[in-house]
This record gives structure tokens, sequence and C-alpha cells, in this order.
């Protein structure tokens, strides 16, 4: 069984037991940067006919926000990624939208250019949506416990914040705002890559797609930036990994080359 059919089999039971006028189906879909989060997602909604793909990274603050933010709170909440660099209200009221049942805009970032894509170029979400598939590198995570974040995890931790700023208050945000992004979810999926050097290389192949299209435009990674880059996300991903298999309603443990380990 692929991970794909292992969550399109949980997806059908799920809707065969939806009645008339019932709420859509909202499919959390949790994975590590490259897991082929937005491939099975792409799919699964091609099997519902009145289905929407809402992805976290379609919900980033624009660019000059994020600008202003790493001028007001620390410097690296200019790169996006990280709780605290979303437009929760924005995501909030796009998931409020579909489950009343209503035809709404889905919003859509370009990382191209490092910024959200104009309005007028975003899908819409069907009336009476039966299922959204909301999917993201941290969808459902929980923050950390206080503790946890006092030592730095990784080398751009140790010299970029050094005071422990910019985790914290990406932890907070994390326990304060983000509950309400992700309350609406009722079936949580998470895929588990074998190691951290893995996320890495799927991130890596993605980047390499992404310079074929856009050549290296802005938001548009060289190798050294790209291991960066990741490393902002690293201390989330872990700590999920550790945190949500025992609530998630499916967990799903992949090998390197993304077929399903168990």
């Amino acid at each position: 069984m692929s991970p794909e059919t292992a969550i399109a089999t949980l997806v059908a039971d799920r809707l065969a037991r939806r009645r008339a006028g019932d709420p859509p189906l909202i499919l959390g879909l949790c994975g590590a940067q490259g897991s082929g989060k937005s491939t099975i997602a792409a799919r699964l909604a091609k099997q519902v006919e009145r289905s929407a793909i809402l992805s976290l990274d379609d919900l980033y603050l624009t660019r000059a926000e994020r600008q202003r933010m790493a001028r007001a709170v620390h410097p690296l909440f200019a790169t996006r990624g990280v709780p605290g660099t979303h437009d929760v209200a924005l995501g909030v009221e796009t998931i409020a939208a579909i489950a009343r049942g209503e035809a709404v805009s889905l919003p859509r970032f370009d990382k191209a250019i490092d910024d959200r894509a104009p309005q007028s170029t975003w899908p819409l979400a069907p009336e009476g949506c039966e299922l959204l598939i909301f999917e993201g590198w941290c969808v459902g995570a929980r923050a950390e416990d206080e503790a946890a974040l006092i030592a730095p995890l990784n080398a751009l931790e140790a010299l970029e914040d050094a005071d422990g700023i910019w985790r914290r208050h990406g932890n907070t945000a994390l326990a304060t705002d983000y509950p309400r992004l992700f309350a609406p979810i009722n079936a949580l999926m998470l895929m588990i890559p074998p190691d951290w050097s893995t996320v890495l290389r799927w991130r890596t192949q993605q980047e390499e797609a992404l310079r074929r299209t856009h050549g290296s435009g802005a938001g548009v990674m060289d190798d050294a930036q790209l291991a960066r880059f990741v490393s902002h996300y690293e201390r989330l991903t872990r700590h999920i990994w550790a945190e949500m298999p025992g609530r998630a309603d499916l967990c799903l443990m992949l090998a390197e080359d993304r077929t399903l380990a168990a």
C-alpha cells in the first residue's frame, strides 16, 4: 500500500459517513518538506468532485510584512516558514467560509518571488465543498515546552538566535495563535521521513525543479542558501515527529523513495 492509498482509504471512509448538510471533512496533512504532500493532495482532490486544497505555505505573510517583522522582532523572521510568518486570520477566515459551504477564493503564495500571488490569480473553492485538504509542514503542530527552547538545536540557532528570541517568539505564536487555525481539522495525517538528512535531500529536489521553471530569480536558492533555509524548520519538524504520532488519526513512516515503510 502506498502513502496515497492509505490516506485515500481513510478519507473515503470518513466521507462515507457524511450526511447531506454536514460540514466538509477537513483533512490536515502534515509532512516534512519534500515528502509529497502537494502531490498526494492534488490526487485526492481529483477523487472528490467538490473538494479544495489549502496549503499552509499559501498563508505566508507578504514579503513586506515579514520584513517589518524582521525589524521589529528578529531578523530571522524575514524568512518565510516558521510559526509567526503566516497570516493566521486569513487562514481562519478562509476555512470558516468553506465550512459554511461558501465558494471562496483560496490564497496563493508565489515562492519564486517570495511574495503573495495577486488575488486575481487565486482559485475558487467550490460551493458546498465536501473535502478540504489543508496541507503543510507543520499543520496541526503544538508548541514545545519552554525548557526545550533554551539550548540551540543547530548552527543557525547558535549563530543567529543565540539569545533565543526568534525561537521563543515562534513557539509562543504556535501556542497562542495557531490553535484556532488548526482547530477545524477533523482528520489529521502525519508523514515521517527516515531522518533529517532525507528532508534536506527531498527539499533540494524541489528547489532544482523551481530553478528549471523560474531560473535563478528572487526566491530561488542555491545549495548553500537552501541548507540554511531548511535549518529554520528543523526544530519544529523534529518536535512534530516526537509529539504528533500519538494523536494523529494516521501516521505513515516513509522510506527514502517516499514509499510506505510502516
